[in-house]
């Protein structure tokens, strides 16, 4: 029985490493944390396709503009930006600790349409949580991105959301003709023909 592990990165060489050297020294050092037997677990890199839909890749992104210096709603306000500029419907991000003064606070900024609650919401909504360790004390970052539906799978999931109404297009009435009177009487005694035929041929008593 073998195992499968794929990383989904944004820059997969760095995962990758020379020569492949350091996803081999994550494969040993996964075996070997989880007991797995020798050659049965094997760990691939993929490239994350939309590096703005993506919770953990805007939340380390997030997180090194914190410890870079820059002001948190600075900070935030650009992360919304590129977020919904890459297609997203909607953005949380929730920055909670000591942020340039000593009573530490939460804030919520917010963009777009976001669901909390249901089943819709464990599908449509990428998340991500990171703490940064800054000087005056740890910070926490929470991430929440409301993902499109893509029918191909690849920038969201491939169900539409279930309050989803298509409207279709009409079907074509069919033009409706009137007949003229002869044409009528025509048809008329055709059908009295053919059932005065189906009459004659059983006698009456």
């Amino acid at each position: 029985m073998r195992t499968e592990i794929i990383i989904r990165a944004t820059r997969t060489k760095e995962v990758l490493g020379e020569k492949g050297q350091r996803i081999r020294e994550l494969t040993l050092a996964v075996q070997k944390r989880f007991g797995f037997p020798e050659g049965t677990v094997e760990m691939f890199a993929e490239r994350v396709h939309n590096r703005g839909l993506s919770a953990m890749a805007q939340a380390e992104s997030l997180k090194y503009k914190l410890l870079g210096g820059l002001q948190v709603r600075r900070a935030c306000y650009g992360v919304i930006r590129f977020v919904m500029e890459s297609g997203a419907l909607g953005i949380e991000v929730i920055v909670s600790g000591k942020a340039r003064v000593q009573r530490a606070k939460s804030m919520k900024f917010k963009s777009g349409f976001l669901i909390t609650t249901g089943h819709p919401a464990q599908i449509f909504v990428d998340k991500a949580t990171r703490h940064v360790m800054m000087k005056q004390g740890v910070l926490g970052i929470r991430l929440k991105i409301m993902l499109p539906h893509d029918p191909e799978g690849k920038n969201g999931p491939k169900n539409p959301f279930p309050d989803n109404v298509t409207i279709l297009d009409p079907k074509e009435d069919k033009p409706i003709t009137v007949a003229a009177k002869g044409d009528e009487k025509a048809a008329a005694a055709a059908r009295f023909a053919a059932a005065g035929g189906a009459a004659a041929a059983t006698p009456q008593y």
